[in-house]
């Protein structure tokens, strides 16, 4: 696929036919289904067979309409004359690819390719006129019997089968279990994976393993030769304390996990003594999570002895009890919020505990409509798309569209908010679970782009109808993977507006976070504990929810180092002071009298707000709202989303991106590392640069003042002595009035060499010279 540049990154506006009703609720989170459009389906539900002749062979029944055609999966038919065999399938054939007036179902033997006598049982022949319409949230209708006919449909045949048809829209009930014509060629164990499903993600709690110390330890090997220390193990998770060489160590230290609810693992402690790489148990207790207590306030929680027993490391020793102790504080703290993704655009922010959750303010709808120009992913030009939305606990994925670079899904989702300063999260993959040996050998689903949407960026009751560009970083390139176009619309009542303008002075985390900090360390260590419990929890559902989508939607790789990122940051740091350097380019331009008129004007305002500073307050006030007044006219009109220019994804090298793809430790060798290394020491000695040249700032100003220098700082002291007395004597109107009219003098008063100040402190010493 050829390197594509992605110039045009914003959302374009669409048009959107909407209106599926669904029932009338009252509920918030029943609602019309009216962000997305109508799609006509009919219905074919092959309930069961009856009374089909004998035959060792398989059957089936095959659905035809023109040339679309659906099989059922096979099943063995029973020696007895009066068998019945349940099938409970549903198929759903899209409206507009029914070119047919007719409708059969046959049923045959798995040997009727091998043109074996007796391989076709029967068929029955519906017209496309008679079928009814259902429409929800109507009862489904009742299945019938019906005579199986010959070839010809002249004559009765032996056999009974039972069916209903309807026709009917996406809201159908039994739409999320049918086959859908796109998807009827693949075989049964397939089918599951094409599906829409909706997820919740585990409860999480924090686990916080305050070990204080151990007392009576019977010591394997001399103490003071040796290191003591606690490890800490919850599932496949391991920590350990520091060390101690103490007859009764004391460590005073926490661990921190993360628990998922129903709290069904275990957590061993156990005291250690030796090396990291060889070392022995002095005894270990085992608790069950179940009996940790549950904290959702600031207190501490109570400290506890533990006894530790020893296990034997063979069959023929048991576990001993002995007097050894441990004391710690162990609790699972409900008041965190335990966060799974970057705090920059997280999608909620509640904690733990359900006892400490507030109400929701209002409602987030999105309609997931379809994508447009997709890439082919798979030979043959194919693309077997679907889309995953992830916003708090609850993640949603479309029905995959077998085979089409434009898909259309028409799925509507509902979300409550608790929190407007939250982001939802949209992504478009492309399946690979379709081929059995594919999915054997553990294939991961292609990622295609994703996109962010903030939820405090939307209007109140607005529908928002954009098509989305999906940029893809790959190693070959970035490359513009098609578009999504979505629908959404975020309301609340009028009994939620208090509630939604307090939360915007509220503090954003729970109280737990500001009473009991987290150094930005561990909270990125729970962070990745939090990702992969959420994958491995929702890679068991059915459909699984592949790893690496979790993985991708969590945006674990977030903290990686990325060149793209830092020049992307670094250019937002020069966009956000290109105000002030332009300020300061004016005042140049004002200070060295290129600009006589504006220079003699801006002399005489810094003299009237010298002699006159009551109004500059109200006037800096009215300035503000006027600026606020008059963005008002020019304010967005289309959601904020992902900008592929502001990423640097149009400037970024091959070499960039398979920089940053690569895990973590790096796959990379030879040349392609070598080069690597040294575009990343580049980059390291124009970092180092920088932060000598603040540094050396920095101690000079320290310099004045700490007698590194006696003489400099002789005359820095005289000259705050002179300078205290000239500021009590002469008033400070006057001393800002003669610095003013100094710093703007004309430049025929000025000289080329650099002034006073900046030679005296350019002299002071700094701790450069000391640097080995």
């Amino acid at each position: 696929m050829a390197n594509q540049r992605c110039n045009d990154s914003a959302p374009k506006e669409t048009s959107l036919n909407m209106g599926i009703g669904l029932g009338k609720g009252g509920g918030n989170l029943t609602r019309k289904l009216d962000l997305v459009e109508q799609m006509e389906f009919l219905f074919v539900k092959v309930v069961r067979t009856r009374d089909l002749p004998n035959t060792r062979h398989e059957i089936y029944v095959e659905i035809k309409i023109g040339n679309l055609k659906a099989t059922t999966c096979f099943f063995e038919n029973k020696a007895t004359p009066s068998s019945s065999h349940a099938l409970n399938q549903v198929f759903a054939f899209e409206k507009d690819k029914i070119h047919d007036t007719y409708l059969e179902v046959l049923v045959k033997s798995k040997m009727v390719a091998l043109n074996m006598p007796n391989a076709f049982f029967g068929r029955v022949q519906f017209s496309l006129r008679d079928v009814p319409t259902r429409v929800a949230p109507e009862y489904s209708l009742a299945p019938q019997w019906y005579k199986l006919e010959d070839q010809n449909g002249k004559q009765h045949v032996r056999g009974d089968i039972m069916l209903s048809l309807w026709m009917g829209t996406q809201v159908d009930e039994d739409f999320p279990n049918a086959w859908c014509s796109d998807a009827t060629s693949m075989s049964g164990d397939a089918v599951g994976y094409t599906r829409s499903k909706v997820y919740m993600s585990p409860t999480l709690w924090y686990l916080r393993v305050n070990v204080i110390q151990a007392q009576d330890l019977l010591f394997r090997f001399p103490p003071e030769s040796s290191d003591v220390f606690v490890q800490v193990d919850l599932g496949n998770l391991r920590l350990r304390t520091s060390f101690s060489k103490s007859l009764n160590p004391l460590w005073n230290e926490d661990l921190m996990f993360v628990a998922q609810e129903p709290f069904s693992d275990t957590l061993v402690l156990s005291v250690e003594q030796g090396t990291l790489a060889q070392h022995v148990s002095l005894g270990r207790c085992i608790l069950r999570l179940k009996d940790v207590d549950e904290r959702v306030d600031g207190q501490d929680a109570d400290s506890r002895w533990y006894n530790l027993n020893w296990h034997g490391t063979n069959e023929t020793e048991r576990e001993v009890k002995f007097a050894s102790k441990l004391n710690a504080r162990i609790s699972l703290d409900g008041g965190y919020h335990v966060m799974d993704e970057p705090s920059e655009y997280c999608s909620d922010f509640r904690p733990s505990s359900r006892k400490l959750w507030n109400s929701s303010i209002g409602v987030l709808e999105v309609g997931i409509l379809k994508a447009t120009d997709l890439v082919p992913m798979k030979w043959g030009t194919r693309t077997d798309a679907y889309c995953v939305a992830k916003y708090g606990p609850k993640w949603v994925r479309t029905r995959t569209v077998f085979d089409s670079l434009s898909p259309k899904w028409n799925d509507q989702y509902v979300w409550e908010v608790f929190e407007p300063f939250t982001v939802i999260t949209i992504a478009v993959f492309d399946n690979n679970q379709l081929n059995a040996n594919r999915r054997g050998g553990r294939a991961s689903d292609a990622i295609m782009g994703k996109i962010r949407i903030r939820v405090s960026t939307l209007d109140r009751g607005k529908v928002y109808t954009h098509s989305y560009p999906l940029v893809g970083l790959q190693h070959s390139g970035v490359k513009k993977m098609g578009e999504v176009h979505l629908a959404l619309r975020f309301s609340w009542s009028c009994m939620s507006s208090l509630s939604m303008f307090q939360s915007y002075i509220s503090p954003l985390f729970p109280i737990h976070h500001h009473v009991l900090l987290l150094s930005p360390a561990k909270l990125d260590n729970l962070r990745n504990q939090a990702a992969h419990i959420i994958a491995n929890r929702l890679s068991r559902a059915e459909p699984p929810l592949k790893k690496e989508v979790v993985y991708y939607m969590l945006d674990s790789r977030s903290d990686m180092w990325s060149r793209r990122k830092a020049i992307a940051n670094f250019n937002r740091v020069m966009s956000l002071i290109g105000d002030f350097i332009a300020f300061w380019k004016l005042l140049e331009r004002i200070r060295v009298w290129k600009d006589p008129i504006a220079s003699l004007l801006f002399n005489l305002m810094c003299f009237l707000i010298l002699f006159y500073p009551q109004p500059m307050m109200p006037f800096v006030i009215f300035y503000l709202f006027w600026v606020g007044l008059k963005h008002y006219f020019k304010r967005p009109k289309h959601t904020c989303q992902i900008d592929a220019t502001l990423s640097g994804a149009n400037l970024a090298t091959p070499e960039d991106l398979a920089e940053e793809l690569d895990v973590f430790p790096t796959q990379l060798g030879g040349e392609p590392l070598r080069r690597s290394y040294d575009r990343l020491r580049i980059i390291a000695r124009n970092t180092q640069r920088v932060a000598n040249d603040l540094a050396t700032l920095g101690e000079r100003v320290q310099a004045l003042s700490n007698w590194r220098d006696p003489r400099a700082t002789t005359i820095f002291l005289l000259f705050c002595v002179v300078g205290f007395l000239v500021t009590v004597i002469v008033p400070v109107r006057v001393v800002i009035f003669i610095w003013i009219t100094y710093y703007l003098r004309h430049p025929r008063f000025r000289g080329i060499l650099p002034s006073v100040p900046q030679n005296f402190l350019k002299r002071m010493p700094t701790k450069q010279a000391f640097i080995l």
